[in-house]
């Protein structure tokens, strides 16, 4: 395996496969990349120095990331989380290889989520497996969300047609194939989620990791709960209750989705041709079963079973 942080990377030895339409992966450190992506990565690797009081949100695209970036934010910024009825959550918490780095990106205090903050909450797709040496060189904290790998599958086959850039039609078939042989951008799913996974064990109170499943049951004893792991606990009294209470409210998928900051089919984020309402479509658990056929969905829970087994996480199934 190569260095994850190697002076400069020559793609043109890299192996490559085609994603969908005239897209194809790069296959660099065991993980599959878009090209852009895999440019960017490598500047985070060199450029990112995180700060002890940083806050790095980790996922697989497709996985509640835009709901736990609203979250987060309103979290640690209680004073201002009014924010979230105005911005969109990218725009509070940027991602590090599409918005920070890379081509045609910004600076922090570009974003009102890290302007003049102390307490930065940053984000990123890149695997535990690739960013370690990173996040790892400072006592900053790592929150990781995952989600059902059937749902996962179905959100990124109905999102990635969404890009301004690409307007081939993409099979179902096809997304099943190439999610079920790994070929899927920061790809494979198993071996990044099993990379955070593994890591939370060993350093429970420096990697918090949570399904969306779980959050979605219960969001305010785990929004509590990622309080806790922050640093800033809710302490108990019946106007932090309310505060709580709001949190979760103002971040649900059904108060989000209104608000005119997430409607915009104008802007787009970072480098990724996709417009803002893009990111919220559906918002629940199980939508999978609308989609994937009964071989499709047996083909998805053989591979989970075979990838989870042994690590103690059995999930998905």
């Amino acid at each position: 395996m190569e260095s994850a942080n190697p002076e400069k990377i020559d793609y043109s030895f890299l192996p490559k496969e085609k994603f969908r339409g005239d897209d194809y992966l790069c296959q660099w450190n065991g993980f599959w990349f878009r090209q852009p992506f895999l440019e960017a990565a490598h500047q985070v690797l060199n450029r990112y120095k995180p700060l002890p009081t940083d806050t790095v949100l980790a996922s697989y695209p497709k996985t509640g990331t835009t709901w736990l970036k609203a979250l987060l934010y309103s979290i640690i910024n209680r004073s201002s989380r009014d924010s979230i009825l105005t911005n969109h959550p990218h725009m509070l918490v940027p991602t590090l290889e599409i918005q920070l780095y890379g081509p045609k990106t910004g600076s922090f205090d570009s974003f009102a989520g890290t302007a003049n903050s102390s307490a930065r909450i940053l984000a990123t797709h890149l695997p535990y497996q690739v960013i370690s040496g990173t996040v790892n060189s400072t006592d900053c904290r790592v929150v990781y969300i995952t989600r059902n790998p059937k749902d996962t599958l179905v959100s990124s086959w109905h999102f990635y047609p969404k890009s301004k850039e690409v307007k081939d039609p993409w099979s179902l078939e096809d997304a099943v194939e190439k999610f079920c042989n790994g070929v899927d951008n920061c790809g494979p799913y198993y071996d990044h989620v099993l990379g955070y996974w593994k890591e939370s064990l060993e350093r429970p109170n420096k990697v918090f990791f949570i399904t969306y499943e779980e959050l979605k049951s219960d969001t305010k004893t785990h929004v509590k709960r990622l309080a806790e792991f922050l640093g800033c606990p809710f302490d108990g009294s019946g106007k932090e209750e309310d505060v709580l209470d709001e949190i979760v409210s103002c971040c649900s998928f059904e108060k989000m989705s209104t608000y005119e900051a997430n409607k915009s089919d104008d802007g787009h984020v970072g480098w990724l041709k996709f417009p803002l309402s893009s990111f919220f479509r559906q918002g629940g658990t199980g939508d999978h079963k609308n989609y994937l056929t009964p071989e499709m969905i047996n083909r998805v829970d053989k591979i989970t079973a075979e990838k989870f087994h042994g690590s103690g996480f059995m999930y998905g199934i």
